[in-house]
């Protein structure tokens, strides 16, 4: 027997019924959703601009003047800006505008340098100490002696022990590098170890270590990955910190030696003649050096919020 099926029962196809379970916007990795907050924080951006500028004007800068960084004029000597020395001379004669972006090089060489040693330095120490604590009497015996020894580097005085370096060696780049990283490396350890100890106890962690994944795997992998984030946003304090421990020893006379220059040594040779009313011998290295810490800490502070998962959306 047929059954007669009512009209009523039917009715057109919504076309937005077929769209409902598509996905109504890509899927937004982790790196993505940070560079996107990242964006929307208009001070870091900024300090991110100003960091760009610094890196393109140390490469460029020295290039914008027709005076070379050591080229010496008595004739010339303490001039003030003007459209022929934009940022002055000094008690040399020399153009203070090409010794700037000059000095710009080194100082920016040697904090990006150092910093990127206390990353190496520090992950490998740092992660090899968190992923051996907890593992048996002998991963705790290692991960004690490795934090033994970082506290011992951490209560001595940083720049003593950066000095006492600097006075045993030759003066000069490689020098100042060396002595920078030789301690600098302490405080990534620390944090690094710390993230990693949180980090080791996730299930994914578990199952690699089940399917005998072995410790450089782990921390290749899956350890380090997923702190990279706090150690991005160490970097780029860590940065700042080397430049300014550069320009401090550079001031003591520590730092690389005449005819080069860095804005510590520009500020050292200015100190004594400032208040001759020779003014933009000081200021020019002095407002560098300060723009620069400042771009590279509102950068950092940016950075961490835009990384951190807990403000994500």
């Amino acid at each position: 027997m047929a059954v007669t099926v009512p009209n009523e029962l039917f009715r057109p196809l919504d076309r937005r019924e077929l769209n409902a379970e598509q996905i109504s916007r890509p899927t937004v990795t982790y790196w993505r959703d940070a560079w996107r907050r990242l964006k929307q924080n208009k001070l870091a951006m900024a300090g991110l601009v100003l960091i760009l500028l610094l890196v393109v004007m140390a490469i460029v800068g020295p290039y914008l003047s027709p005076y070379s960084y050591e080229h010496q004029d008595l004739l010339r000597k303490n001039l003030p800006p003007s459209g022929e020395h934009w940022f002055g001379t000094d008690d040399l004669g020399r153009d203070v505008f090409t010794r700037t972006w000059y000095g710009a090089r080194i100082s920016l060489t040697v904090g990006i340098v150092a910093a990127l040693l206390d990353l190496i330095i520090g992950v490998i120490y740092g992660g090899i100490a968190g992923f051996m604590a907890g593992r048996g009497k002998r991963g705790e015996r290692i991960d004690n002696i490795m934090m033994r020894i970082v506290d011992i580097l951490y209560g001595i005085p940083y720049l003593l022990v950066v000095i006492l370096l600097l006075v045993i060696m030759e003066p000069g780049i490689v020098p100042i590098i060396v002595a920078l990283a030789a301690t600098g490396w302490v405080g990534m350890a620390r944090m690094v170890r710390g993230q990693i100890l949180q980090v080791k106890q996730q299930e994914f962690v578990l199952a690699a270590q089940t399917l005998g994944a072995d410790v450089s795997r782990l921390l290749r992998k899956h350890l380090i990955p997923n702190v990279m984030g706090v150690i991005i946003v160490q970097l780029t304090f860590t940065i700042p910190q080397a430049i300014f421990a550069e320009s401090f020893l550079s001031f003591l006379g520590l730092g690389v030696q005449a005819p080069m220059a860095s804005w510590g040594t520009m500020a050292s040779d200015a100190l004594g003649v400032v208040f001759s009313g020779h003014w933009w011998r000081l200021f020019f290295p002095a407002f560098f050096i300060s723009l620069t810490m400042f771009a590279f800490n509102v950068f950092g502070d940016g950075l961490r919020d835009a990384l951190d998962p807990r403000l994500r959306k």
